[in-house]
């Protein structure tokens, strides 16, 4: 392991976790997106996987730009993000039930990201790199956007449908 001597090789360690974040939440968002059933979840899901995907180019954007590698390294919280969305994938549920715990378990990984995103992009400009730090901003509100609409979709939809399903 790596010793982490100062802010650059922090910034890195936290590019290459984000790096492995999107790589994993690209590889999982399917399966969720499958699992949905309400058409504007779906619609939302299906736009943020199309999202994810130029986010995770948009980092390698960044690894050109500061001459690195993404590495090889696991993002052990979004891996457990993951499993946990799947354990509610697996759980016998109704679907308007299901609605809701997929966006609670969207919303999880949203936050970590955004999370991730925030503090990278505050490295970058502490360590100026403006550019990195551009791109990695722009990820970041589009993180923070997409769980504005998430949350949105549970408050005013799904989460009534689901209280409501209690009742069938």
């Amino acid at each position: 392991m790596t010793k982490l001597k100062n802010l650059e090789d922090l910034f890195e360690h936290e590019l290459k976790d984000l790096y492995s974040a999107e790589k994993q939440a690209i590889a999982a968002m399917p399966k969720m997106l499958q699992q949905a059933n309400d058409p504007q979840l779906k619609q939302a899901l299906e736009a943020h996987l199309e999202e994810t995907k130029a986010q995770k180019e948009r980092l390698d954007q960044v690894f050109e730009l500061l001459g690195m590698s993404a590495g090889r390294k696991k993002c052990e919280a979004m891996a457990g993000l993951i499993a946990e969305s799947e354990d509610l994938i697996d759980e016998n549920a109704s679907p308007e039930v299901k609605d809701a715990g997929l966006i609670a378990a969207a919303q999880r990984i949203e936050h970590y990201e955004i999370s991730g995103y925030g503090t990278a992009a505050h490295y970058a400009e502490r360590l100026g790199k403006k550019d990195v730090a551009k791109l990695l901003q722009q990820t970041l509100a589009e993180e923070q956007k997409t769980d504005t609409l998430l949350n949105d979709l549970a408050k005013n939809s799904i989460n009534q449908k689901a209280q409501a399903a209690g009742g069938k």
